[in-house]
């Protein structure tokens, strides 16, 4: 039987401007996804944990915390754009349209905006991208911009097949 390679990311040379990625995995947020993360990161805004609070709000439901969004958005870029990161620089002009709910399904698509070689390591690129977030129906509920330093072809660490 043959062992064969899977998916190990692009490096600099693989990204060009204009190219686009729809990221291929969605992501329904759940209840405990939202309360945990809400919670681990100290988020004292009861319209994320408490239902009861957040039936009162104009939402009437509960709302997705925007750094759990920004985090799954970002996530579900990883396997097309920065697995091969040796750094994220930034991320920019975070802009939230649409809120998010539990329940929902986040997807992503990216664009690159620009590449261009580091000033001060040889061996990584830095690449800046526009990633956009939808929801189930489609709607934009996240925009961002982020600018990542990704390693140069033959210079990612541990890239050499394991015998």
């Amino acid at each position: 039987m043959a062992t064969k390679q899977g998916w190990t990311g692009r490096v600099f040379e693989d990204f060009e401007v204009g190219d686009v990625y729809d990221h291929p995995l969605g992501r329904t947020v759940l209840a405990a996804d939202n309360i945990w993360f809400t919670l681990l990161t100290m988020n004292t805004n009861p319209v994320h944990f408490d239902a009861a609070y957040a039936a009162r709000t104009e939402f009437g439901k509960p709302l997705v915390n925007s750094c759990l969004t920004l985090a799954i958005v970002t996530g579900q870029s990883v396997t097309d754009l920065s697995q091969n990161a040796m750094a994220n620089l930034g991320w920019d002009e975070i802009r939230m349209p649409h809120p998010v709910f539990e329940g929902d399904t986040l997807y992503a698509r990216s664009e690159v905006l620009d590449t261009r070689e580091s000033k001060s390591r040889p061996n990584v690129g830095i690449v800046k991208v526009r990633t956009t977030g939808l929801n189930q129906d489609r709607i934009v509920v996240l925009g961002f911009i982020r600018t990542f330093m990704v390693y140069k072809r033959g210079h990612v660490p541990g890239a050499e097949p394991v015998s």
